[in-house]
C-alpha cells in the first residue's frame, strides 16, 4: 500500500502517521523527493483502514499495489534511488565502468589489469575469487587468496572492488568487500539473499539465466526485506534457442526495469554475448537503451585466461570502448563516474 502525503505537510504529522502505521505490526518505507512525499507499507496491509488513512488532511492519496515485490517497487520511491558504492555513485544521473579479469589469477595480475581500466576511466574493479563453473574439474577460483589479491589491488589504485559471494560460509569475509555480487546461478537462493541483506554492503543482483524480470525483482526484495536498500541490479543475458552467442542480452529489460523498479540497472555485455568482438556494440546499445553502467570483462591476456578468455578486452580495446561511450552518454543525459 502506498500513502502519498501533500506537499507542504508538518514533519510531526507526518511522524505520528508513520508511528500509527508501525503500530499495526507493518514495516514503513519513508522516500521523500522533491515533488512529493510517499509512505511505503509493508506487511500484512488488509489490517489498515484505507477510508480513515484518506480522510486525513496531510494524505493526498492511497493506493494498493497489485505487484508482489514493495520494497523495490518505484510506487514506494518515485525517484531514482542513488547507490553509493564506496563514494562510486550508482543511478540518476551517473554512469560507472566497472572492468577486471573474469577470475583473480595472480597479484600482478589484477594490479596491472587495474592500473589500465582505471587510466581509461573504470570507476570499479571486478575480479573473481570464487568462481561457479559448469564443470567440476574447471578452474574454480583462488578462494580466499583472490579476495586478499583484490584488497591489494584496490589499495595500490583506489578502485573500490565489487566480486561474487557463492556460499553464506564465506559471508563474513566479504564485510570488508566494497559490493557483493550475487551471479546468476545464485539468483534465487533466497538463504543467501537473506544473508546478503543482513550483510549490508551494497550488492550486485545479476539476472538469472532463465528468470523473468518479476522473478529477478523478487530476489531483490529478499535483500531489501532484511533492511538493504543498497541492490544495483545486472543484466547479463538470458538463456535462449539462439546458439551464436553465450546468451541472448535482453536491452527491454533496461527500459522496463526503469518503468517498475527506482533501482540502477547496469549490463554486463561480456556475459551476454561471450564474444568479446561483439562488447562493443552491445555496451553502446545498452546505453542507448538507458543503462546506469556497464560491467565488463578485461584482461591482459585472453589467450591464456583461466577463465573466459573469449569474451574477455584487452586493455588498448577497453579503452576504445570507453571512449565511444563519452561521445553517446550526453545523448542520454548521463555523466561518467
Amino acid at each position: 500500500m502506498i500513502v502519498t502525503v501533500k506537499q507542504g505537510s508538518n514533519p510531526q504529522q507526518v511522524k505520528r502517521l508513520t508511528d500509527w502505521i508501525k503500530s499495526l505490526g507493518l514495516d514503513v518505507h519513508l522516500s521523500e523527493g522533491e515533488k512529493s512525499t510517499v509512505i511505503g507499507l509493508v506487511g500484512d496491509t488488509s489490517k489498515v483502514d484505507i477510508d480513515l488513512i484518506r480522510s486525513l488532511d496531510i494524505v493526498e492519496a492511497v493506493t494498493r499495489i497489485q505487484e508482489p515485490y514493495k520494497n523495490a517497487n518505484r510506487k514506494f520511491h518515485p525517484e531514482d534511488s542513488i547507490v553509493d558504492v564506496s563514494g562510486v555513485k550508482f543511478g540518476g544521473k551517473h554512469f560507472q565502468m566497472i572492468a577486471g579479469p573474469c577470475s583473480v589469477e595472480s597479484e600482478k595480475q589484477v594490479i596491472g589489469i587495474a592500473e589500465a581500466v582505471k587510466a581509461s576511466g573504470a570507476t570499479m574493479l571486478r575480479g573473481g575469487a570464487f568462481k561457479p563453473r559448469t564443470s567440476p574439474y574447471a578452474f574454480q577460483g583462488l578462494g580466499l587468496k583472490g579476495l586478499e589479491i583484490l584488497k591489494k589491488a584496490r589499495e595500490a589504485t583506489g578502485l573500490p572492488i565489487v566480486t561474487e559471494l557463492m556460499s553464506e560460509r564465506f559471508i563474513d569475509a566479504f564485510a570488508e568487500v566494497d559490493m557483493v555480487q550475487i551471479g546468476a546461478r545464485n539468483m534465487q537462493n533466497f538463504d543467501l539473499l537473506k544473508a546478503v541483506g543482513r550483510l549490508g554492503r551494497p550488492v550486485l543482483l545479476k539476472r538469472g539465466l532463465a528468470n523473468t524480470i518479476e522473478e529477478w525483482l523478487m530476489s531483490a526484495e529478499y535483500i531489501m526485506s532484511e533492511g538493504n536498500m543498497n541492490v544495483v541490479l545486472c543484466e547479463r543475458g538470458i538463456r535462449t534457442f539462439e546458439p551464436y552467442t553465450r546468451n541472448t542480452l535482453d536491452l527491454s529489460a533496461i527500459p522496463i526495469l526503469k518503468e517498475k523498479t527506482h533501482l540502477p540497472v547496469i549490463v554486463d555485455p561480456s556475459h551476454a554475448s561471450g564474444l568479446s568482438r561483439l562488447v562493443k556494440p552491445m555496451s553502446l546499445a545498452s546505453v542507448g537503451a538507458g543503462a546506469d553502467g556497464l560491467i565488463i570483462e578485461v584482461h591482459n591476456d585472453p589467450p591464456h585466461a583461466l577463465c573466459d578468455g573469449a569474451q574477455s578486452l584487452r586493455p588498448e580495446q577497453f579503452d576504445d570502448v570507453v571512449r565511444a561511450i563519452d561521445v553517446m552518454l550526453p545523448l542520454v543525459n548521463k555523466e561518467r563516474g
